[in-house]
């Protein structure tokens, strides 16, 4: 007879690393994806804490201030599309860089424009790519801050 495990529904919330590249928060429903950015991320340096859906997302934002949200766009409770527009209608949250992580079509890249997402990347992606784009997100983020101004919503 094989051994089962069930766990409950968990959160994962990430403990402060000294010299981290900034913090990334990733929202997917996919323990897999969730678990490959994840480990990617933190290859490089970030500090990463997952959230399971866009609800979860929104429960634990503010108390992980991240510098970076990646979004799945399907997604159970709330979807990726729904989760960026609730992020950029409170002030605390309206600038934070969103990368939507899926599919990219035609219909989620205009969806994603219009809910006020920064960047795209397709799944499957390269891990590189992953990189490249929540790197160029956070350090868009920090270069705002030093100089004073909001870090304001620009497509990248």
């Amino acid at each position: 007879m094989a051994k089962t495990r069930t766990r409950g529904l968990r959160r994962t919330y990430s403990r402060v690393v000294p010299g981290a590249s900034g913090r990334v928060l990733v929202v997917d429903d996919n323990k897999v994806i969730r678990q490959l950015i994840k480990v990617n991320l933190e290859l490089e340096g970030f500090e990463v804490v997952t959230a399971n859906d866009g609800a979860e997302c929104l429960d634990v934002v503010h108390r992980v201030c991240p510098d970076v949200i990646t979004l799945d766009v399907v997604m159970p409770r709330l979807d990726g599309f729904a989760t960026a527009a609730q992020l950029r209608a409170d002030p605390r949250t309206r600038d934070l860089p969103l990368a939507i992580v899926s599919a990219c079509t035609q219909y989620e890249v205009e969806a994603g424009i219009e809910a006020g997402v920064d960047a795209f990347l397709a799944k499957p992606f390269e891990p590189a790519e992953l990189v490249r784009v929540v790197r160029r997100l956070a350090e868009r983020k920090d270069r705002r801050e030093r100089k004073g101004a909001p870090a304001g919503r620009g497509r990248g």
